[in-house]
């Protein structure tokens, strides 16, 4: 891996002041200018407060680009006033895995809801063919893969595309959210080999459609308790998720739709999900984390009460830097002034093509160009630089900005 990946994240671990901006805390897509989405709605992340143990995050539910029309779907997003608490500390679970609720299952770094693959509706309601809501409900989605459950609750039950760039296989994806078990969900690209090496492919799932004509057995063979409908036009293979089956080893991912890898924001490695597509960019089966989460749920991470989490523990405010955010430009930066390292962290979300380089009063540079990626701080060494006022520059594609740094010794 990187050496300068390996020494951001010691220093960021070790550093006092410094070890709670983690990607957990810094990878949402927070709204510092008060701008509003659909119907006026105030949109993305509100507030990101962070504890020792957990991120509460503050947001509506409504994203900052347009949603809308859903053809045959009679609901409307509305504000969610949701307060989600993610665990800073996922731990993976050991004994019998948890299923992915109805509802909720995690949350997209622009706060919008993430929902499974299914529709709540199963034949014959008995609970065993469990409709595909990708199949079922794709007709009501709008062009970014969204639309509003009955309570008003804007959600995607599958990959995002209106959030980050899906169409980009040149680079690793940013991170675009977390499950409730804490775990960071990734876009449709990764490293090809779990170490970071290998270039970058889309990750494939290990599930795939049965090869069945009759809806007579469970994907693991076991009788089904009672025969689902016939496989014709009308209700194709996929209808159903109980269509789908795991198979070990055929895809990059495990049963839950994810594995344990080196990312850009993990240089040491964590259990990461990736949302899924097929080579046309359409959804592959189970799109999202799941059917089973890989960790374990902390208590009211789900459930009714998901999404109203009380804060009562001391907590930080996070603050994304200003500066940068007049030119497009989600970074922090700190310490300011600064006498030994400065520290350069874009956001979560933020483009991963962004480069930073420290330049003196005269425009001269004084050190190397460094390459910037989502959540990963990266470090300036400025013990070597004479005191006095120098400018870190930001570029990337179609974006520029430069803030003012000031080294002292």
């Amino acid at each position: 891996m990187p050496y300068r990946y390996l020494l951001a994240l010691l220093l960021l671990i070790s550093a006092p002041g410094r070890a709670q901006i983690t990607p957990t805390v810094s990878s949402w897509v927070v709204n510092t200018t008060g701008a509003t989405g659909y119907n006026g709605i105030p949109s993305n992340v509100q507030r990101v407060q962070y504890s020792t143990g957990n991120v509460y995050i503050t947001c509506t539910g409504v994203p900052s680009y347009t949603i809308g029309p859903w053809p045959n779907n009679p609901n409307a997003a509305t504000n969610q006033n949701f307060v989600f608490k993610i665990t800073r500390a996922p731990t993976p679970n050991t004994g019998t895995a948890v299923a992915t609720p109805l509802g909720h299952t995690g949350i997209w770094s622009n706060g919008v809801s993430i929902f499974n693959a299914k529709d709540a509706m199963s034949y014959n309601n008995a609970g065993v063919w469990n409709q595909n809501a990708i199949v079922v409900e794709g007709p009501s989605f709008d062009s970014c893969l969204g639309h509003p459950a009955g309570n008003g609750e804007y959600h995607h039950h599958l990959n995002p595309r209106c959030l980050y760039n899906d169409h980009d296989s040149t680079r690793h994806s940013p991170i675009i959210g977390f499950a409730f078990d804490g775990y960071p969900i990734y876009g449709a690209y990764g490293y090809a080999n779990t170490n970071g090496t290998g270039g970058i492919k889309s990750m494939k799932t290990s599930y795939r459609a049965r090869n069945i004509t009759a809806r007579t057995t469970l994907p693991d063979g076991s009788p089904a308790p009672s025969p689902g409908p016939a496989i014709n036009a009308a209700k194709p293979l996929g209808y159903y998720i109980e269509d789908f089956e795991y198979v070990a080893g055929r895809g990059d991912l495990d049963v839950h739709n994810g594995r344990f890898c080196i990312t850009p924001e993990y240089p040491a490695g964590t259990y990461a999900y990736f949302v899924t597509i097929n080579s046309t960019y359409a959804g592959a089966y189970p799109y999202t984390p799941g059917p089973t989460y890989y960790g374990v749920i902390p208590a009211g991470a789900t459930g009714p009460q998901s999404g109203h989490a009380v804060v009562n523990e001391p907590v930080t405010t996070y603050v994304v830097t200003a500066t940068f955010l007049a030119a497009g430009l989600q970074v922090t930066t700190y310490p300011n002034p600064v006498s030994d390292q400065l520290t350069v962290a874009p956001e979560g979300g933020v483009a991963n093509d962004l480069r930073a380089r420290l330049f003196n009063t005269l425009g001269q540079p004084v050190g190397a160009v460094l390459e910037l990626h989502p959540s990963v701080p990266t470090e300036f060494d400025v013990s070597g630089l004479a005191a006095g006022v120098y400018f870190l520059r930001v570029d990337g594609t179609g974006v520029s900005g430069t803030q003012k740094v000031v080294v002292t010794h």
